[in-house]
């Protein structure tokens, strides 16, 4: 193949991306119709997400498991967070918005407890974290005076708060680094993720000592790659190419600090080791990431 064929191969790629980003915008003739491809885009669509090449074991010269926080509040990581609000179409979701909602349809069957992906949860039993309600005290007199149950009670005195969108403040991420003796490089893989949010329980507390973030539950990213290949987070530099959540993670457009690494200390975290100085926590994190990019520098090293 020569330099001018895969130059209009290129060129045809990112036309047909771009093509597919708009959406039928500029040819919409009703507003219903925007965001909804034409017969002709779905003939074309076989859009996918990139698979992964097989690994063998005997490929993997190193490894090192870590588990990273991604705060929400850092600029690099606002394509994981926004749009918190609704309405602005099926294109326009939060990570948060696009992981639940495909729970509640089914679409993910699978979310976990913890980050070894060892006790499965299902939307019911995730309901108690989620969703949080409340009889008020005029609730309370109601039924002392009319002699009634919880189920009796009119919505006026019950309160209701969800978790949304706008109270994920972090993410937890799992993810391996590897060395791939073949191709002769450093490579990431994520492997779980984890939307993390105050207790919802004291969410609305002024009350610091409750308002450390706690995982809401883990699901499996290699399961979930088509999902996520298919919402789409948005590109700031230009929005005709927006960017797939999977293309996001997968490439690590984010910034996380390593809080946890495996080791033979039951994996535990950087804070029960260094406690109660951020600082040296924070320099004990950039250690571990020092050490794993160091080996790969060191592999070169005459």
């Amino acid at each position: 193949m020569n330099i001018k064929s895969f130059l209009y191969i290129g060129l045809a790629v990112f036309a047909t991306h771009t093509m597919f980003a708009q959406t039928n915008v500029l040819n919409a003739k009703i507003p219903e119709e925007i965001g909804v491809k034409t017969e002709a885009q779905l003939l074309l669509d076989n859009d996918k997400p990139l698979e992964y090449g097989y690994v063998g074991d005997r490929d993997i010269l190193f490894s090192k498991m870590v588990w990273e926080k991604v705060v929400l509040n850092e600029r690099v990581n606002f394509p994981l967070y926004f749009p918190i609000e609704e309405g602005l179409g099926d294109g326009r979701k939060s990570l948060y918005r696009v992981l639940l909602s495909n729970m509640k349809d089914g679409m993910i069957s699978k979310v976990y407890a913890d980050s070894y992906f060892t006790e499965e949860r299902t939307l019911k039993d995730l309901q108690a974290s989620l969703t949080m309600t409340k009889i008020t005290d005029a609730g309370i007199d109601y039924m002392n005076q009319n002699d009634v149950g919880e189920s009796e009670i009119p919505e006026e005195y019950i309160i209701k708060r969800d978790i949304g969108p706008a109270d994920i403040n972090s993410y937890l991420i799992k993810g391996l680094w590897y060395f791939d003796k073949r191709q002769g490089e450093l490579k990431y893989r994520i492997l779980g993720i984890a939307p993390a949010a105050p207790d919802v329980n004291f969410i609305d507390s002024e009350d610091n000592a409750n308002s450390e973030p706690i995982p809401m539950f883990w699901v499996f990213v290699p399961e979930i790659r088509d999902i996520l290949h298919e919402a789409k987070a948005f590109n700031d530099k230009n929005s005709a190419v927006p960017i797939s959540f999977d293309h996001l993670l997968n490439s690590r457009r984010f910034g996380g600090i390593i809080y946890k690494e495996e080791n033979v200390y039951g994996d535990r975290e950087v804070k029960e080791y260094v406690a109660e100085n951020a600082l040296m926590q924070l320099l004990e994190s950039e250690r571990i990431k020092d050490k794993i990019r160091n080996f790969e520098q060191d592999m070169w090293s005459y």
